[in-house]
């Protein structure tokens, strides 16, 4: 098989391993069928907001790991492919040089040896910064269990890593795999990343994300969130992500096939018209809205509100949830309220809370409908907001 035909499989089985929020609404974010047959490139939001196509894919797809929720474990037959670190390498250089990309989102399965593949994925970042002097976007998968000598290889050539916490505590993880331990192969690299990167480290610009697999397992809405503010707080993620559990992919008698409602997804579109399916991606779908909160809106982890099963609203997002459970703090003036009490107000995001402060300074609204909002907002913001 050339690289090109390698990549169609292996671009295809990194679907499972998300680079986009795909629960929001931003429509740059959402992964979606590629009509040029180039199934390897996905739309992806930068911190900063810009927006581009990166390539995404991994080095190879025979896991010797028995994550249950994935269809690339060790106990599911199909054909195995690999690229070489030289040969990937090679491929997105040429590659890039014709078409504009953001960068390189690379992944693996393990294949064989943690660390063997860990250096695989190094090597493929070192040869495009040596060899190539490619200075773009390079964002690196860390295996479960790497070494600290591995992850600072990592560190050294990646604009970007991260490592997938997968749940919010070891007794949901043992639900999903006998193989891995939870303290040892992602908590401990966890912190080690955490240590060596943001400010007063010595890679002070890598960026850090994770993601949890929702619905495999038992876990309520409630203690992911809990994690997640401990997540940003004490380990300075950059960013936080979501994926459903697709059913079918993984195994039957996982606590979610039962519990969990769940989605289906297939060359990164949905299907299927089942309520389980739809309301896995809304459950998603809140998760996202609630990391916005604890992310932009200056929420803490401990003001989201559940419901008595621990699980987010699935009728109202999580910001509408808590302005009706707090009577007493509206309504809101848009004249005086500061910055946070604006973001506070529904239908009212950052944008625009800015905007309302920034142009009081120099004019006052004569009424509500003079506000620089567009109708969806006035109408979400009605008996929150007064003059």
């Amino acid at each position: 098989m050339d690289t090109q035909a390698k990549l169609d499989i292996l671009s295809r089985d990194a679907q499972y391993d998300l680079s986009c929020a795909c629960g929001t609404k931003d429509p740059r974010e959402h992964r979606v069928r590629n009509q040029t047959g180039e199934g390897w490139l996905y739309p992806m939001t930068t911190a900063s907001g810009g927006a581009g196509i990166i390539l995404k894919t991994l080095l190879g797809n025979r896991c010797v790991n028995d994550c249950k929720y994935c269809p690339l474990r060790r106990q599911n037959d199909f054909r195995p492919v690999a690229v070489s670190p030289v040969e990937m390498a090679s491929f997105f250089y040429q590659f890039q040089l014709h078409r504009p990309l953001l960068g390189l989102f690379l992944s693996s399965a393990v294949m064989g040896d943690g660390e063997k593949t860990m250096q695989m994925l190094v090597d493929t970042a070192r040869i495009l910064r040596a060899k190539y002097q490619y200075k773009g976007y390079i964002h690196l998968k860390v295996i479960p269990g790497a070494s600290p000598a591995s992850i600072d290889a990592a560190l050294r050539y990646a604009s970007a890593v991260s490592l997938n916490i997968e749940t919010p505590g070891a007794s949901h993880f043992r639900l999903l795999t006998e193989r891995k331990d939870y303290h040892k192969d992602i908590i401990e690299p966890l912190k080690y990343i955490a240590s060596h990167t943001g400010r007063g480290t010595a890679h002070p610009r890598v960026k850090t994300t994770s993601q949890f697999i929702v619905g495999a397992g038992d876990e309520s809405d409630r203690e992911i969130v809990s994690y997640c503010g401990a997540m940003y707080q004490d380990l300075h993620m950059e960013r936080l992500y979501f994926s459903a559990y697709q059913r079918g992919l993984g195994d039957a008698d996982l606590p979610g096939e039962r519990q969990a409602p769940v989605v289906v997804r297939k060359d990164g579109e949905l299907f299927g018209t089942d309520v389980s399916a739809q309301a896995s991606l809304l459950r998603e779908h809140r998760l996202y809205q609630t990391d916005f909160l604890l992310r932009k809106y200056h929420f803490s982890s401990d003001e989201i509100l559940f419901g008595p099963d621990g699980n987010l609203s699935l009728d109202k997002d999580p910001k509408l949830v808590w302005a009706e459970a707090h009577p007493e703090f509206y309504p809101v003036s848009v004249r005086t309220a500061s910055l946070d009490q604006l973001l506070r107000v529904p239908g009212i995001g950052p944008q625009y809370a800015k905007r309302i402060v920034n142009l009081r300074k120099s004019c006052s609204f004569g009424s509500l409908d003079a506000l620089p909002l567009p109708q969806f907002a006035k109408a979400r913001s009605k008996g929150f907001l007064i003059l």
